[in-house]
């Protein structure tokens, strides 16, 4: 499952920098045949055009041209950041919603099987279950013929190993979110530098030159800094759902310890 999302997003990826590089040689194209059009043709198609409805561009190809303007060499690195946070964060997404499990009808049936004296019933339940809760469940009844301070062991020593897997991954969203600003805010004090190179070779403090370099220099913060605000937003949702596990599992062990006991599993 993440070798098949990594080759989605690469190809997402692939499709996005083919389209970038279209459109921007179709804005060259664009500016090369109007600067060639003689100026008569120019004045006589103005009135024309007048009347007729200017449409904005769509959302994509406003992406698009701000990538192109932000420099896309620097633009890249916070787009990098955004595609493997993304596919840390699918994984980490679709792992954890398949790990949920219903922990009132697993213990219900577990406590059916316990009810007739049938451990290794029980036992089945927890296998054919999926996800963290099942696993440390299985482990607890496991050892519940050693007594109920088997149980608590066994269950304490497999949920810290539980929540280690629940948590894997997250070290790497974390570092993208920190990265995408970081490179975001490198590419502006590159930009900014260039400016200050035009101005000097220029010789003159003009406004468009001033203004067009800091524009060029702060699209690559704004895009580092959205990418950062969408990571932030999967990361708080995953450490949300890891916590509503972790609560489960907790609760179903101090309840499958009292179901252990109850059938009188720990005097036979």
């Amino acid at each position: 499952m993440r070798k098949f999302l990594t080759l989605l997003l690469v190809l997402m990826l692939a499709v996005f920098s083919s389209n970038v590089a279209v459109y921007a040689q179709d804005s060259t194209a664009t500016t090369t045949e109007q600067e060639a059009a003689p100026q008569e043709e120019q004045q006589t198609a103005a009135p024309a055009d007048v009347d007729a409805p200017v449409e904005g561009p769509s959302g994509y190809q406003l992406v698009k041209k701000y990538f192109i303007d932000g420099d896309p060499l620097w633009m890249s690195f916070p787009l990098l950041c955004l595609i493997l946070g993304l596919a840390f964060c699918i994984e980490r997404i679709i792992t954890l919603n398949i790990g949920t499990t219903n922990t009132d009808k697993l213990l219900a049936r577990i406590d059916d099987e316990l009810k007739t004296g049938n451990v290794e019933g029980a036992l089945e339940v927890c296998k054919s279950t999926q996800g963290p809760t099942a696993s440390v469940l299985y482990e607890g009844i496991r050892n519940a013929k050693d007594g109920p301070e088997a149980v608590e062991k066994a269950i304490v020593s497999y949920g810290s190993v539980q929540m280690g897997l629940l948590e894997k991954g997250l070290v790497w969203i974390s570092l993208f979110i920190a990265l995408a600003p970081m490179l975001g805010f490198l590419g502006t004090v590159i930009g900014m530098i260039q400016a200050f190179d035009r101005i000097e070779q220029v010789g003159d403090i003009s406004p468009t030159i001033v203004a067009g370099g800091i524009k060029v220099a702060l699209l690559t913060t704004v895009f580092g800094l959205i990418v950062a605000i969408i990571l932030q937003l999967f990361y708080n949702y995953i450490v949300s759902k890891i916590d509503s596990i972790v609560n489960k599992m907790e609760d179903a062990s101090i309840s499958v310890v009292d179901i252990l006991a109850q059938n009188n599993i720990f005097k036979k």
